[in-house]
């Protein structure tokens, strides 16, 4: 049972349970099995929901789509009633009184919920490493990262425990774990999946939510029982012409694909990762599709400044938030450069705010409308191979200034641009490009096309015009037969 789960995607399992050939609740038993079997080696169980999921099991409907398929939410960006969230932090968790949306439609779709999985700290980091939960490794090499923040749900789909998992993506968050891990990553357009009721938008929209998987017919599946607003939702994407799952079946015809391969930062990009672009580009090529540079040079350090201050302003408000509902402050449980980066939101002002959502706003319109003639765009997500555990964090000098900066209060240095442009290049050295798509709105999906000399995972993506999805899981379903990633697995444990 252990590797006919290892084997398969949710849509083969599925299928298996339908058949009467495999009861859900030995499926469950095998997940759960090999949870904790893996986890030492890649520690990613944020909590156990393991009695929740038998008792599913037991009363589970054949009938519906995901029958009895073992599934992991990410400690964030969901919320199960009465289950705590602790958001990769050590601060108190919340303890929702009703589930999401988005968790009753899987649910309703038949998928069952073994635990949850960890995030670095508010899902901050394309890392995930925690004070609260320690580090989360790759199950390819566990002496390397899963990347970040879903890279929880990654570590445990890659290491064979469930065929896909729930993952938000609010800077590359989907993306990234995929690209380190050999899984396909879909975020979709913004609008196209709730977060309701718990949240209206999320960093001011540029969260997105969906699923990290094996297959692309998985990935398509599931938000074609997923998609769509509910009575709460602000605002929604545009319709799809039809079923995503019809999409990733059908043959793409032939597309206009550009390649983006510079640096938004101007930073090194290893010559692993533009093999992987090339790599994705060929594969395009073979399909009959015709390939051509994209520059976007108006894309740049302006723009990826103007996205972190953002992203500061968003916590700034989330630690107020929590620290109200939970009626104390809470800013000594975080992590010290957590804290620092609130600290640094609260500083901004409110037009300093609104002129940076502006000045977002305007560059991606200009993407929008300057690679409208493309019907994807492949670019990379690292630049380069998943790298050792810590290899991200502050190191010598580093650690002295954060010290300093967090001890004395000294939070205004990172109103100083020199400054501020030190901490985003050591931030993003490894993801340049994730947070352009966040920005825009636009959907976009993590092609596993490469495997490094090493046996590491190393996934580039490609970009679609805003609310077409379709068009990504046609193009990524016949890669995805071109390069038989389909059948790679991480060697860990293997059943």
């Amino acid at each position: 049972m252990e590797k006919l789960l290892w084997e398969n995607d949710a849509t083969a399992l599925a299928a298996l349970v339908k058949k009467g050939e495999v009861e859900p609740a030995a499926l469950v038993e095998a997940a759960i099995a090999r949870a904790e079997k893996v986890n030492p080696a890649i520690n990613a169980i944020a909590v156990r929901l393991f009695d929740q999921a038998r008792k599913r099991a037991e009363t589970a409907r054949k009938t519906t789509p995901f029958a009895g398929v073992p599934f992991v939410l990410k400690d964030l960006d969901i919320a199960m009633a009465g289950v705590p969230r602790h958001a990769g932090s050590r601060k108190p968790a919340q303890t929702p009184t009703q589930n999401s949306v988005l968790l009753d439609r899987y649910l309703g779709a038949g998928l069952i919920p073994i635990l949850t999985a960890t995030s670095p700290e508010f899902g901050l980091r394309l890392v995930t490493e925690s004070a609260a939960f320690g580090v989360t490794r790759n199950p390819w090499d566990t002496g390397r990262i899963t990347g970040g923040s879903s890279g929880g749900p990654a570590a445990m789909v890659a290491a064979g425990v469930v065929p896909m998992a729930h993952g938000g993506d609010g800077g590359g968050s989907i993306r990234v774990p995929a690209a380190c891990t050999g899984l396909v990553g879909m975020k979709p357009s913004r609008g196209r999946v709730p977060l309701t009721p718990h949240e209206s938008e999320v960093w001011f929209g540029f969260v997105a939510v969906h699923a990290l998987t094996r297959s692309v017919r998985d990935s398509a599946a599931l938000l074609d029982l997923t998609h769509g607003a509910d009575r709460l939702a602000p605002y929604e994407a545009r319709s799809p012409t039809g079923p995503f799952s019809a999409a990733a079946a059908r043959d793409p015809g032939r597309l206009r694909i550009g390649v983006y391969s510079g640096s938004p930062l101007g930073l090194p990009v290893s010559e692993e990762t533009l093999r992987a672009l090339e790599m994705a580009a060929a594969l395009a090529r073979d399909g009959g599709h015709s390939v051509e540079p994209v520059d976007l040079a108006f894309v740049g350090r302006e723009f990826m400044t103007d996205f972190g201050r953002t992203v500061a302003c968003s916590l700034a408000g989330t630690v107020r938030v929590e620290a109200a509902e939970a009626g104390k402050p809470f800013s000594a449980s975080l992590e010290r450069a957590t804290r620092i980066l609130a600290r640094y939101g609260e500083l901004v002002s409110g037009g300093a705010l609104y002129a940076a959502l502006e000045r977002l706003s305007a560059t991606a319109r200009r993407i929008v409308a300057e690679t409208a003639q493309y019907d994807a765009v492949l670019m990379p997500l690292i630049a380069h191979p998943p790298p050792a555990c810590g290899a991200l964090d502050a190191k010598g000098a580093d650690i002295v200034v954060e010290e300093l900066v967090d001890r004395l209060r000294l939070t205004r240095l990172l109103t100083i641009d020199s400054l501020y442009d030190q901490l985003l290049d050591k931030s993003l050295w490894l993801t340049h490009w994730p947070a352009i798509q966040n920005v825009t709105g636009q959907p976009a999906i993590a092609l596993p096309v490469h495997v490094t000399d090493d046996g590491l995972p190393l996934g580039v993506q490609a970009v679609g015009r805003p609310g077409d999805e379709e068009t990504l899981f046609s193009l990524a379903a016949q890669m995805e037969k071109q390069s038989g990633w389909l059948n790679r697995r991480a060697g860990l444990l293997r059943p």
